[in-house]
């Protein structure tokens, strides 16, 4: 059968007795047979048995487990081919959701393609019938732990993680209560979250803190939620930095940090630059976070307002701005997702604006938005569904013109779209 399309998930699409097929690892053009492995009312799903004729976008994965871990989705296509189809979703979404199209496509932005994640979470499962301890990534299409002793994409430092943590766990006594591992990179410092349902015992814990002398990580534990964090011994002192803005972001293992340290670099500048900031700007920047756009926009605006929901983070906020020395900040704690149609932050008039929402999008906001007198608003997007609703609405009812669009490949080798959009009065 001919492959005609590729999904929103990276899955090739083709027919079959007239009933839609997608085909786990299939690209457009080509022709397969195929084992259907799940039928469903609307669509079944297929695997390969035979490529009969491949297409020239089609590479070797670089993963030894590719095709049976969920963490990548794409990486038997070229880095060109994911990208047009990248930039095909977000075009697509915008037209087909928001019924809007940018006036300029943007370059998409790119980094490397391995070893670029500096955030992960691993799940981690005891296997008494295969003799081990899984760590891993789930796998594609069943509720398990895929074995795997390394992952490429993961950061060069904590690669080879998976297989040695899995070792680590197989001798504690604890193991059945390990439930996850959370990896955070940081420039200089690595540290592992470890999720576990009891308290370790004394030659666990030893095991534990020996491992981790070893490798030059620090474990934390987490028996509870997030207040119940805490290291086995010492700190992580994890931080990042923004070299072109003389800026250094310091975050605790669990905080939100974009994964791909030299794509957020590139975004970072990208986004200043569709912004145009002025040392005369007052510039609105919501969901702030820790920083990340911050400290680079006061760098170069007269003020910047930061308003975050979450308390901690904006705590850290204010000492990553003040270790910065950067006193042109306001930092304000204010709930975006119901945010009221005048608060007190808001007052005084923007310039400019910059969001960087979550997967929901900035829905609740967009009226402040259009209030606020700024004619740039900079939108960044970890989802080209929300990003779209939201153009919609800014277009059509807030007097803004979608003036450029792009995806910037912060995930590569899996289907995953973000993007960043300009909007104009």
């Amino acid at each position: 059968m001919q492959v005609r399309d590729l999904s929103h998930d990276g899955r090739g699409v083709a027919e079959l007795g007239g009933k839609v097929l997608f085909v786990w690892g299939a690209l457009p053009g080509e022709t397969v047979r195929v084992t259907r492995v799940r039928t469903r009312n609307r669509f079944d799903e297929a695997d390969i048995l035979e490529l009969v004729e491949t297409s020239p976008d089609r590479q070797d994965p670089f993963c030894e487990v590719f095709g049976r871990c969920g963490g990548c989705a794409m990486q038997h296509m070229t880095p060109a081919a994911q990208l047009r189809a990248k930039q095909a979703t977000l075009i697509s979404n915008l037209t087909r959701i928001g019924e809007v199209s940018p006036a300029t496509v943007l370059e998409p932005l790119t980094g490397p393609d391995d070893h670029y994640r500096r955030r992960a979470r691993l799940s981690v499962r005891h296997v008494p019938g295969k003799g081990r301890v899984m760590v891993g990534f789930r796998e594609r299409s069943a509720p398990y732990v895929t074995q795997m002793d390394r992952c490429p994409v993961l950061d060069r430092r904590v690669s080879e993680l998976p297989g040695q943590l899995a070792t680590l766990f197989m001798g504690l006594a604890l193991r059945d209560e390990i439930a996850q591992v959370e990896l955070a990179v940081g420039d200089d410092a690595v540290a592992l979250v470890l999720r576990v349902r009891e308290e370790p015992g004394a030659s666990d814990r030893e095991a534990l803190l020996r491992f981790a002398a070893e490798r030059e990580v620090v474990i934390y534990l987490q028996t509870g939620g997030l207040d119940s964090i805490r290291p086995l011994a010492g700190s992580a002192e994890l931080s990042y930095a923004l070299p072109a803005y003389d800026a250094r972001i310091e975050f605790l293992p669990t905080d939100f940090v974009q994964v791909n340290a030299a794509l957020n670099r590139a975004m970072v500048d990208q986004a200043l630059t569709l912004l145009e900031v002025t040392a005369e700007h007052r510039v609105l920047e919501l969901f702030s976070g820790l920083g990340n756009f911050t400290l680079p926009l006061a760098r170069r605006a007269r003020e910047v307002l930061a308003v975050e929901g979450e308390e901690g983070l904006v705590a850290r906020a204010r000492s990553n701005a003040a270790n910065c020395g950067l006193s042109n900040i306001v930092h304000e704690v204010a709930d975006l997702a119901a945010p009221g149609e005048a608060p007190r932050w808001a007052q005084g008039g923007f310039d400019r604006v910059l969001i960087d929402p979550p997967r929901i999008g900035a829905r609740e906001v967009l009226g402040l938005i259009a209030a606020s007198g700024a004619s740039r608003l900079v939108y960044v997007s970890c989802h080209p569904g929300s990003l779209a609703r939201d153009a919609g609405e800014l277009v059509r009812d807030h007097g803004f013109r979608l003036a450029a669009a792009g995806v910037m490949d912060m995930f590569p080798s899996t289907a995953h779209v973000e993007s960043i959009a300009l909007f104009t009065r």
